[in-house]
């Protein structure tokens, strides 16, 4: 995992394995045209952020690998390629950090828990909700609730890839 962090972090000689594979990895997929390009870039990140457990780097946008395919492919030899390659990972590479409404939503859920749990034990048809106790009741709910946004989220970044996919057709 140690070498796999340096090379994303602007790498060391020693990671040229690292390199070869994830690079070899990349070369494997036919690529003929940009939209094979970029599924072999989304699926490289998804390999990457697959080995980490607890760090996730985000793909550069859409306009960024697009230039760097027309660069990638005007490349006449294999080894030109691939050291454009690893620039382009090291240099374009950012870690996924959480936003200011994953945040805030994290603070804010417990005590609306809380509210909605003693709201919900005057209600004669929820009165059951007393029998839970507060312990089990808030974690569960801001669990629920930061689950719930993570998945609103990967719906709508699949929506704006299938976009933008179809938008490329045309």
């Amino acid at each position: 995992m140690g070498m796999l962090m340096s090379v994303m972090g602007k790498g060391v000689p020693s990671v040229s394995m690292l390199t070869d594979t994830l690079y070899g990895q990349f070369v494997k997929k036919d690529v003929k045209e940009f939209d094979d390009f970029h599924i072999a870039v989304l699926d490289l990140f998804s390999t990457v952020n697959a080995a980490l457990p607890g760090k996730h780097y985000d793909v550069p946008p859409l306009d960024v690998v697009e230039s760097f395919y027309d660069k990638w492919k005007s490349g006449k030899e294999e080894q030109d390629k691939k050291e454009m390659f690893v620039k382009f990972m090291t240099s374009n590479i950012s870690l996924s950090t959480l936003d200011d409404v994953t945040i805030m939503l994290g603070v804010a859920a417990p005590p609306a828990a809380m509210v909605m749990k003693r709201a919900g034990e005057s209600i004669p048809q929820l009165n059951m909700i007393k029998v839970i106790p507060d312990v089990i009741f808030v974690p569960t709910a801001t669990l629920i609730t930061l689950v719930s946004l993570k998945l609103s989220r990967r719906a709508a970044q699949r929506r704006q890839i299938s976009d933008a996919y179809e938008e490329g057709k045309k």
